[in-house]
Formats: structure tokens, C-alpha cells, sequence
């Protein structure tokens, strides 16, 4: 690790502005608005905020790639705006989608990156070797990138990044679409670089469990600083306010916390958690408490976050700053579906299987990426595939959706074999990709009627179902603009939108709330308990765990096979009585994974 003249701040910002041209007009608006903000040298610090906030420019300014338009910006003792090839030099920076080469090896894009970074040929070998071992990478070196798995694709660019020992890495969203198991290495692989070598790390996160564990952490708002500090401090404001409830016997506890959500009132929020859900009571709220028999918990740092946001809302601190940007300020409920009054406990659910699987398999030549899988899921249903990266849960969900045709065994969906005619179950379908899967050329509107037409739609059908997208997911304000050009949460309501034009028996749903803020979460999964409650099954895969607890049941998927299928209380039981659905994961796959090394 070179030696560094830094003792205090890697990085200090003092009001620093970016603008950026509005789309379809001449007009700037700030991406970034007089944010000043220190990051300690040797140590890890986060940036968390809502999507829209600023968090990947900030980091693209510190990494010498954008220009500051005001204020001052200093890494690593230098002015970035001045020297930007100096600071480049000294850093890793690694992008939400880094750049490999997936028809280049392990080691070929290692070399490659070594190359670019003028990597002096005799310090590759001792590099590369603790490389290797940091990342559990060395088996692979020569399997090409683009066969490797979500969560290896991640440790192979982290390690790229690192092929030169930078001083201070800036990580932009580096878990995004990883699972469990996989986050957890690669936040060992960066706290370990911290401890050994002093790098200084700036990560931009929507895990707020990973924010938990920095030395500091910064919360943005459209691109403005709303509070800093270290986690204890930023929870503090919690503190009393934080309660678990159980809901009813044989309630689904998605239920329950739509009901708590809809007491705007007297509720901040509220998220499900181990069979039950947790919430934040508002302060000086009037009237009972919405659930008596709660129980009080410590705070999170989550929870302060929903705090502040909150705050902010009340305050009208959040100015939005275009048409776009705008919609992050409505995932605290303004243009998101409100419910008239409390969602009945009795959800729509039907007791006959709409999705029936019996001895799935599918082959890629010699390799069985789905081994032997069977469930079935009912009407009404919402229904989780989880699984590592790699595990076979995405081409389960593909066979399922008619993408993808199954080698062997028997697969119905709606009451239509997928082996023999899947064109015909798509009519009854709805499929949000994860990357939703929209024209970014084509405006708002544009999109929807194209997807209207693929499903038939035309004349007033048509439009009445317009009129419904435009009102139920608040698009109107972005109709004529580009999809590309939305902020992630507007796609998010777009793809959703489109999907539901039809109004389909079954909605698939891939990742799609992956890299989501938690104000945007939520308000996405009170959509879809209204769906479920209407009778729509829905079938989802994730890698947030906290997301499992809203699903009816889950099946686990590791190596192709079924490790465990049922309700979240059942499968955390399996697990020995895990406290959480994260926990339940890494169990029940480790066991597994303990288990084969041992038949081996």
C-alpha cells in the first residue's frame, strides 16, 4: 500500500454543485445542489438516499470523471477538477455495471485491467495471488467471465478494480442484484482491505443494513445533504418510536402492514419482519396506538433513514428538481395507490393450483441448471423464488413465464401445458423484467401502446386501460418522455404498468425492485398485496430477504435442486429457528452446501 499524506478526510466537498440539461429542454437543473461533506481516510463511509438523489454523480466527481459546476472537491489532498489523472491514479472506482469482458477468462480480464493500469509486470504475480484468495476466485481463472454467476461476475470486477492497491475505492451500488451469501463476502473482501491496508472506501448502497456497518454514513435527497453522521446517531431519533405487532392468526402479515401504512397518521412505516410486522409509531400522534398489544425494539439505522425522509416530506424540504426526479418524492405516498380504507384480511386466494410443476428439469448440453423441481402455487398467491446467483431460479422463472422450454417434466400455467402451447398461456400472463424491459427511445405513452397492442388491446378497451395506467401509477406528469430518460423508480411503475394492461392472471416479477430505495419498496409491495388481495397471483424472485416475508410461500433453489419450500415461518424453522429470513437463507444454503462436500 504506497504511503498517503491523508490523516483526516480522503475526500471534502464545500458546496458543490452539478447540473445537468433537462431532457427535451435547454433548462439545467441540479443533480447536485451546495453539498459539502467530509469522508474519513481509512475508514468505510456510505451514501444512501432515494433513486434520483445524486449518489452515483457524487461518486463519479470524485472520481475525476465529471466536473464540478460549483464549489470545491478535494481527494486525496487534490483538487479533482485540476488534477483528475493525479486522483485517478490513486483510486479504485468501480460502476454499478463494470465493465468485463465476458469473452475473456477470469485471468485474461485481469491482465487486461493490469495492463490499462500500468501494473508493473514483476508485482502481478504476488497481486493476482492475494487476489485470488480474497475473492475465492483462483478455481475460475480460466472459466470466462460471462459464464461466471451474478455474484462472481461482482468479486471479479472488485478485484479488477483492485489490481493496482488503490488508497480510497469508491463503490457505486456494488451489490445491486446479488444474493445473500454473495453481499456477505464481498463486504468481508472491503472490510478486510480496510483493515490491512487503511484503503479508504466510499460506497454507494440501497441496502441500509450494509450502511449499518460504516463508520459514517450520508443521507441524499435530490441532491442535497439531509443528515450525516455515524449509524448509532442517525437511529438515535427511533428511539422509542420502533414496535413490533403480530398480526391475526392466519393473517399474512403484508396485510397487516398495508393497514398500518394506510394510518398515515399515526404511522410512518411499517415493514414485515419474522411473521410479523415491524413499525414506526409518528411522534404525538393522537388517538390509541394502532396496535396495542405492540411490543417496543431497538432501532435501526433503517429506521432513523424513514425518519428523516419523512421529515423532509412534512417540511417540504424536497423540492423536486425536474418532472422526473419528482416521483422519488411520491414513493412517500402521494402519486402512489391508496386504498380507500384498510385492505380486507381475507385475501382473494383460491385453494386450486393456477401453477402446477412436476419434476421440472432443464438442460444446457451436459449441465442441469434446474435438477428435479416440483411446487405448485394457488390463486391469489404471492410466491417467492430465491436462491443464490447461479442457482437455477432465473431459468425456473423462464420456464414458467413460456421464455424458456423445459427439457423434461410437466409445467401448467393457467391451465395451459407450457410444453405444447406457451403462446397461449402468455395471454394470461403479465412479465416485469429486471430491467423492465422498456423502448428507452419511445415516450411513456408510446410504450404503453405498443405493449397494449402485443395484448390485443384497441379502441375504447384500449384506452380505458390507458386512462387506469396513467392514474393508478401516477404517469401523466412524464407521458411524453423518453423511458430512457426516467429515473429507475418511474420504470419501475412503467414496466409494472405495462404489464398490467391486460390484466393478466399472473404477474411474474424478476428482481424488480433490485437497487430500490426502501420508500420505493414499500410502496411497491402495497401494490401488490392489492393485486393479491384482488386475486392476481404473483410470482416474484429477489435477492432482498426482508422482501421474502411479504410471499404466501418460498422455495429456495441452490445447484438446480429444491433446498426448501414453504411458508417464511416454516422455512426460518428449518433453519434451526432463524431470527430472519437473511439468516434462514444462508442457513438452509449452507447446510446444503455442507452436506454435498461431504457425499463428495
Amino acid at each position: 500500500m504506497a504511503g498517503s499524506a491523508v490523516t483526516e478526510a480522503a475526500i471534502v466537498a464545500q458546496g458543490l454543485g452539478k447540473d445537468f440539461a433537462a431532457a427535451g429542454s435547454q433548462a439545467k437543473v441540479a443533480a447536485l445542489a451546495a453539498l459539502s461533506l467530509e469522508v474519513p481516510a481509512a475508514s468505510i463511509t456510505a451514501l444512501v438516499g432515494p433513486d434520483g438523489a445524486g449518489k452515483s454523480t457524487f461518486i463519479r466527481l470524485a472520481a475525476g470523471l465529471l466536473r464540478p459546476d460549483r464549489g470545491a472537491l478535494q481527494v486525496l489532498g487534490l483538487d479533482v477538477a485540476r488534477q483528475p489523472q493525479a486522483v485517478q491514479d490513486r483510486i479504485g472506482y468501480m460502476p454499478q455495471r463494470f465493465g468485463l469482458y465476458e469473452d475473456l477468462s477470469v485471468q485474461e480480464n485481469l491482465d487486461l485491467y493490469a495492463d490499462l493500469h500500468g501494473v508493473p509486470s514483476a508485482l502481478r504475480r504476488q497481486r493476482y495471488a492475494r487476489l485470488m484468495e480474497m475473492t475465492d476466485l483462483g478455481p475460475f481463472r480460466s472459466r470466462l467471465a460471462g459464464k461466471l454467476s451474478g455474484g462472481m461476475k461482482q468479486k471479479l470486477g472488485l478485484a479488477c478494480t483492485l489490481v493496482r492497491s488503490p488508497e480510497l475505492l469508491l463503490l457505486d451500488e456494488p451489490t445491486v442484484g446479488v444474493d445473500p451469501l454473495s453481499r456477505r463476502e464481498l463486504w468481508q473482501i472491503v472490510e478486510d482491505l480496510r483493515a490491512s491496508d487503511g484503503v479508504t472506501v466510499l460506497v454507494a448502497t440501497a441496502y441500509l443494513d450494509e450502511a449499518e456497518r460504516c463508520a459514517r454514513v450520508y443521507l441524499l435527497r435530490e441532491g442535497r445533504l439531509l443528515a450525516g453522521g455515524t449509524p448509532a446517531a442517525l437511529r438515535e431519533p427511533a428511539r422509542g418510536r420502533v414496535h413490533v405487532a403480530e398480526p391475526p392468526p392466519g393473517q399474512a402479515p403484508r396485510l397487516l402492514q398495508s393497514q398500518l401504512l394506510a394510518d398515515r397518521a399515526r404511522v410512518v412505516d411499517a415493514v414485515p419482519e419474522a411473521g410479523a410486522v415491524r413499525f414506526i409509531r409518528r411522534a404525538g400522534a393522537a388517538g390509541t396506538s394502532p396496535q396495542p398489544q405492540a411490543r417496543s425494539v431497538e432501532p435501526r439505522l433503517e429506521d432513523g433513514f424513514m425518519l428523516l425522509l419523512d421529515a423532509a416530506d412534512a417540511a417540504g424540504a424536497a423540492g423536486a428538481a425536474d418532472a422526473a426526479t419528482a416521483a422519488t418524492a411520491a414513493t412517500a405516498g402521494a402519486q402512489q395507490p391508496q386504498p380507500a380504507a384498510p385492505i380486507a384480511a381475507a385475501a382473494a386466494q383460491g385453494s386450486e393450483p393456477v401453477i402446477t410443476v412436476q419434476h421440472l428439469t432443464r438442460r444446457f448440453g451436459d449441465f442441469v441448471a434446474v435438477d428435479d423441481t416440483s411446487f405448485e402455487v394457488r390463486r391469489g398467491e404471492v410466491f417467492g423464488l430465491l436462491g443464490p446467483n447461479g442457482a437455477g431460479k432465473t431459468t425456473t422463472f423462464r420456464m414458467l413465464c413460456g421464455l424458456l422450454p423445459a427439457s423434461s417434466g410437466q409445467l401448467r400455467v393457467a391451465g395451459v401445458d407450457m410444453r405444447r402451447a406457451r403462446a397461449a398461456a402468455r395471454r394470461h400472463i403479465g412479465y416485469v423484467a429486471q430491467k423492465f424491459a422498456l423502448y428507452a427511445n419511445l415516450s411513456v405513452d408510446d410504450n404503453l401502446r405498443f405493449f397494449a397492442g402485443a395484448y390485443g388491446l384497441t379502441g375504447a378497451a384500449l384506452q380505458r386501460q390507458l386512462q387506469r395506467a396513467y392514474a393508478e401509477f401516477g404517469l401523466q406528469d412524464v407521458k411524453r418522455m423518453p423511458s430512457g430518460q426516467l429515473p429507475g423508480g418511474y420504470r419501475q411503475r412503467l414496466a409494472m404498468a405495462a404489464a398490467l394492461l391486460h390484466e393478466p392472471q399472473i404477474l411474474f416479477l424478476d428482481e424488480p425492485t433490485s437497487g430500490a430505495d426502501p420508500h420505493a419498496r414499500r410502496a411497491f409491495w402495497r401494490r401488490i398485496t392489492l393485486l393479491a388481495a384482488a386475486g392476481t397471483t404473483v410470482v416474484v424472485t429477489t435477492h432482498f430477504m426482508e422482501e421474502a416475508e411479504y410471499c404466501d410461500r418460498i422455495v429456495i433453489q441452490d445447484a438446480g435442486r429444491v433446498l426448501a419450500l414453504g411458508t417464511p415461518a416454516e422455512v426460518r424453522a428449518q433453519a434451526g429457528a432463524a431470527a430472519n429470513m437473511e439468516q434462514a437463507f444462508i442457513g438452509v444454503v449452507e447446510a446444503a452446501r455442507r452436506g454435498l462436500q461431504a457425499a463428495a
